[in-house]
């Protein structure tokens, strides 16, 4: 799978489990990546946010998704800085990002494409969560 398969438009579901404050939260909105002015996609997710029973709140986040070479995708900030890489095309993509002293494992799972999803675990001092995003492609 290239890059160029993410391109458009995608439902995004995430459930959130932060272990440490004892709390699940929950993500609904929809992610668009869109041709990018270097090459590449520009990633933008836009919805809302609620942990327990709390008030939704507007949220959003922006990357950078890149063409690495030889398949690999790499993922970047919004302002540039690596993130983390990976190839789709193996059984269990995944990465780990040191932003120390927290670290950071994703693995992603293409089996039902162009249903996919992302699994995250955060681990450091203060942070103790997972999150499990799961995508839908928006069809117009």
């Amino acid at each position: 799978m290239r890059l160029e398969a993410f391109a458009g438009e995608w439902a995004v579901e995430r459930a959130i489990e932060d272990v440490r404050a004892g709390r699940q939260g929950r993500f609904a909105g929809r992610a668009a990546f869109r041709p990018a002015a270097g090459g590449g996609l520009d990633y933008r997710e836009e919805g809302t946010l609620a942990f327990g029973d709390g008030p939704a709140m507007a949220a959003s986040r922006d990357y950078q998704w890149r063409d690495g070479g030889g398949g690999v995708i790499e993922v970047r900030f919004s302002d540039g800085r690596f993130f983390h890489r990976f190839l789709p095309e193996e059984p269990e993509p995944a990465d780990v990002h040191l932003c120390d002293p927290d670290t950071y494992r994703v693995r992603y799972d293409f089996a039902r494409w162009p249903l996919w999803r992302a699994e995250w675990r955060v681990t450091g001092p203060g942070k103790d969560y997972s999150m499990v995003s799961r995508y839908r492609r928006v069809e117009r």
